[in-house]
């Protein structure tokens, strides 16, 4: 039985078979190996993490969800590149205005006016604090929020000191050092991690631990996911290439540079995927979100392209849905109905049509449906 609605149901349990190629390209880098593409040395299949598929559903939604440029409420990303997660942690406790310490302020002295306003003009200051000029005279204050934890005190206080001198550095400890610092209580912590799912798509889909630093709590995600595994071993290649551009001045006079391209020939790989309605009802994942998801594992590649990734290419996406949030058959049975072979007299497959891909949709179990996306 097929549908187009029942998969995008977060209150149902999915159990999912994802099928993926790459022709000439590294699908994910081993830095401990050199960055050549991840396998398991036993038996040379390849691997691609569950955190290299996370990171391309995050991008694919970072790139989708837009409008006009401007990110939609509610998609935004919590594990971004480069990004520094108490600080999105900080950003709950100002929405839903939680302190964990005294807010605080302090007439700035006038040999510290020049420092902080020069030229009537504030300087720039750390989260967390704030100048605000008094209009009846000249008369500056110095704010600070109470909302930082014990090390974003420390970075603040060090980049003032770095930024204005340690003249400035000590009057500004001297007064968060006289403010008084407490936990949130459960009821505040609740607080800020639902803002923190209703803000963050990957937080409704995959969970979160937001317990370090300024505490969001943790939560289990709905939807998790596997390492993909290549049907067949695969070939790693370390080859050499040459480059017109060298890299160092001192290499300037030479006619050429050399560097390295890791890659795989071809690989077929596989893996599986699982939706928890429990903990999406936990989460707060939508309909909408499921739908996003489904899109982005079909997608993803088209908008990640790079050379050292060759090209990567979604070659099937089949969802067994329950009808009972408990499951109502074993998910390895449901796995096992997806059957990849490669083809007899194809000794080193090199393209998609080397393999047979073989669908069982006959006789599922009571209250299973089957929906294919892809493939």
């Amino acid at each position: 039985m097929m549908t187009n609605e029942i998969h995008t149901d977060p209150n149902k349990r999915h159990d999912f078979v994802l099928l993926f190629d790459v022709i000439d390209g590294n699908p994910n880098g081993d830095p401990d190996a050199g960055n050549l593409p991840r396998v398991d040395p036993e038996t040379m299949q390849g691997l691609v993490t569950d955190v290299c598929l996370k990171r391309k559903v995050r991008n694919y939604v970072l790139m989708t969800k837009r409008e006009n440029g401007t990110l939609l409420p509610g998609y935004d990303i919590y594990v971004k590149e480069r990004g520094v997660l108490n600080q999105e942690h900080q950003r709950a406790y100002k929405a839903r205005n939680i302190e964990v310490g005294e807010p605080a302020s302090v007439v700035v002295p006038p040999d510290l006016i020049s420092v902080f306003a020069p030229n009537g003009e504030q300087v720039n200051l750390p989260n967390g604090f704030s100048l605000e000029a008094e209009e009846s005279d000249d008369t500056w204050i110095l704010r600070y929020s109470g909302l930082l934890d014990a090390g974003e005190r420390r970075e603040a206080i060090k980049q003032i000191g770095e930024s204005l001198g340690k003249k400035a550095k000590d009057f500004v400890s001297k007064l968060v050092q006289g403010t008084k610092s407490r936990k949130p209580t459960a009821e505040e912590v609740n607080s800020a991690q639902s803002w923190m799912c209703q803000q963050y798509f990957d937080i409704r889909a995959f969970g979160a631990v937001m317990s370090t630093g300024v505490n969001c709590g943790q939560v289990r995600g709905p939807i998790q996911l596997t390492f993909a595994r290549s049907i067949n071993p695969v070939v790693p290649l370390d080859l050499s290439i040459t480059r017109v551009a060298v890299t160092r001045e001192e290499d300037a006079a030479k006619e050429r540079g050399m560097g390295r391209k890791a890659l795989v020939p071809y690989g077929l790989y596989i893996g599986y995927g699982f939706v928890n309605p429990h903990f999406a009802a936990q989460t707060g994942l939508s309909e909408e979100d499921l739908s996003l998801f489904w899109e982005a594992l079909k997608s993803m590649w088209d908008l990640d392209r790079s050379a050292s990734r060759g090209l990567i290419t979604c070659r099937g996406l089949y969802v067994f849905t329950h009808e009972n949030a408990k499951g109502n058959a074993p998910t390895h049975k449901l796995f096992e109905r997806i059957r990849v072979q490669r083809k007899d007299g194809v000794e080193a497959p090199r393209q998609f049509s080397d393999y047979i891909v073989t669908v069982d949709d006959q006789n599922l179990p009571k209250g299973m449906i089957l929906t294919r996306l892809a493939g």
